[in-house]
């Protein structure tokens, strides 16, 4: 088998990577491309052992990244982690309410969007701390 026909299919797998989670593709696309490598300084090797060498190959890739990948968590880690969490993003707010808290419920206008509370009862015009969320309420109690 000549080393271009490894070498169409370890970029198809690096292209259909893009397209699928995962990372794998990825290596079993490098593992194509080794060995169309290795097809291209040994052309005497036959399919059965350029088989077994590119099994071989995606096989140590795929170990190796998955130890990298254990070895290294931190790299995974976001310098925003509540991205994508809004509520959570804001315990620790101090605000104003416009609206009084009744029986343990009332709501909170934050920039554009309103939030549903969840505390004590407290006067419209009394500042309040965010202290924790269940789901999308917002848990306050007042400040002093």
């Amino acid at each position: 088998m000549p080393a271009i026909y490894w070498l169409i299919l370890g970029l198809i797998l690096i292209v259909l990577e893009l397209f699928s989670p995962g990372a794998y593709l990825l290596w079993l696309g490098l593992a194509a491309l080794a060995t169309a490598l290795l097809a291209w300084l040994a052309p005497e090797l036959e399919l059965l052992w350029q088989t077994i060498a590119f099994g071989l190959l995606a096989v140590a890739w795929i170990l190796g990244y998955r130890h990298w990948r254990r070895r290294f968590p931190a790299i995974e880690a976001s310098d925003r982690p509540l991205l994508n969490q809004r509520a959570a993003r804001l315990v620790g707010q101090v605000h104003v309410l416009a609206e009084p808290l009744v029986d343990g419920r009332g709501r909170l206008q934050v920039g554009d969007t309103y939030w549903r509370l969840a505390g004590p009862d407290i006067a419209a015009g009394q500042r309040v701390r965010i202290v924790a969320t269940e789901g999308m309420v917002l848990q306050v109690e007042p400040l002093a």
